[in-house]
């Protein structure tokens, strides 16, 4: 899905918009550098989360399951900027579980695309939803976003943090509860 060609020309014409000399030495393979990177920062755009979250494993228990510190990089759709953290995610299972991996290849996915944080946190609370049909899940993800620390209002070091609750932990505080204190946290 990624366009090599348009991603030349356009990276082409901003070095040129700048000011730049698009045939210097240290410039005349950049177009096709940012190309090659933006295949690779945007590989979500052709995988679906249900491609990992569609191989499960049966289980009697129905204890929470916690992945925590997922470290995860994703650009922002209206600078074009990376904002980067991690995600954490508890599920309880409804009969099946997936591998542990499957969580992070989830958020890989959607941070794979170019995307809000408010938008990454949901969509992966849903995907776990719709493909695993657990009880309940929760989503917690904290990042940075470059467009906050390098422009605009200039704060290096401040953290976004979103939350998507579905199910059961939706109806019961005391999950939502622990999985916070798994967190090491006392709140939101």
């Amino acid at each position: 899905m990624v366009d090599q060609n348009k991603i030349e020309e356009a990276i082409g014409l901003l070095l040129e918009g700048i000011g730049e000399d698009v045939t210097r030495e240290g410039l005349k393979e950049t177009p096709a550098r940012i190309a090659r990177m933006y295949r690779e920062l945007m590989s979500g755009m052709e995988e679906e989360p249900a491609d990992y979250l569609s191989r499960r494993f049966s289980v009697e228990s129905n204890e929470m399951v916690l992945e925590k510190d997922i470290v995860f990089y994703s650009m922002c759709e209206h600078h074009l900027m990376p904002f980067y953290g991690k995600a954490h995610i508890a599920y309880i299972p409804d009969g099946y579980v997936v591998g542990l991996s499957k969580l992070a290849r989830t958020v890989e996915v959607f941070a794979g695309r170019l995307q809000i944080q408010e938008r990454l946190t949901a969509q992966v609370a849903d995907a776990i939803m719709n493909e695993l049909k657990p009880q309940g899940v929760m989503v917690m993800v904290e990042a940075e976003h470059m467009c906050m620390t390098m422009r605009g209002v200039k704060k290096p070091g401040s953290k976004t943090v979103t939350v998507a609750v579905r199910g059961i932990f939706e109806e019961k505080q005391e999950l939502q509860n622990r999985f916070l204190a798994c967190l090491g946290r006392q709140g939101i």
